[in-house]
């Protein structure tokens, strides 16, 4: 597996919790502390904390010091990674579904051309 396996597969792991999906939410807005990013959450500071170094080991957030706080703010490139990916899978879908609409006006097409034929005789 290489790096870039490794780094979408820590993506949609940090993802696939909806805590941490609420902090990146919360972060897209801008930087907040870790009290901040607390306090809509009936859990501990130190169980935040173990989010925040989930998505911290993911790449999705980043910290730095500011005097006697540590803000955390969202880093877009592994979303933008995972958006990547998915793109591929929403454009097979996309060409299934056209084809499969393309069938159905065939679909359509003949019935109308039979009822028609239908009427006639």
């Amino acid at each position: 597996m290489d790096n870039a396996d490794q780094r979408l597969d820590a993506t949609f792991t940090a993802l696939a919790d909806p805590t941490r999906r609420a902090i990146l939410a919360r972060l897209a807005l801008g930087e907040a502390t870790v009290n901040e990013l607390a306090e809509p959450f009936a859990m501990s500071q130190p169980a935040v904390s173990r989010h925040l170094k989930m998505l911290e080991r993911a790449g999705l957030i980043s910290r730095r010091v500011d005097a006697t706080r540590r803000p955390c703010r969202i880093q877009a490139a592994p979303l933008a990674d995972a958006d990547a990916w998915i793109e591929r899978f929403r454009k097979i879908w996309e060409g299934n579904y056209s084809r499969l609409d393309d069938l159905l006006e065939e679909l359509k097409a003949s019935v109308a051309d039979h009822q028609t034929k239908t009427k006639d005789t």
